[in-house]
């Protein structure tokens, strides 16, 4: 099954702040950002959360946080 990506300008107006600095970051857009986007909702919340967990003043401890997300990754069959 392949998911179809929208265009850029089809995605709402509060997810673009992310997307910019995916693309000052990284050099593009991730696809799997834009296929997350498709439920905008969702992926904003889910990107709140990730902010709050990765931000150096955090209480979770930086190794802690390494193993939940690739343990988050593991769960989702994520191989990236």
């Amino acid at each position: 099954m392949r998911i179809k990506l929208k265009e850029y300008q089809q995605y709402p107006w509060y997810l673009k702040p992310f997307f910019w600095k995916q693309k000052r970051t990284y050099g593009q857009l991730l696809k799997p950002a834009l296929a997350w986007a498709r439920e905008p909702k969702l992926f904003a919340a889910v990107a709140a959360l990730y902010g709050v967990l990765d931000r150096r003043s955090s209480p979770v401890n930086p190794i802690l946080r390494s193993m939940i997300t690739v343990r988050v990754s593991q769960l989702n069959w994520c191989n990236f």
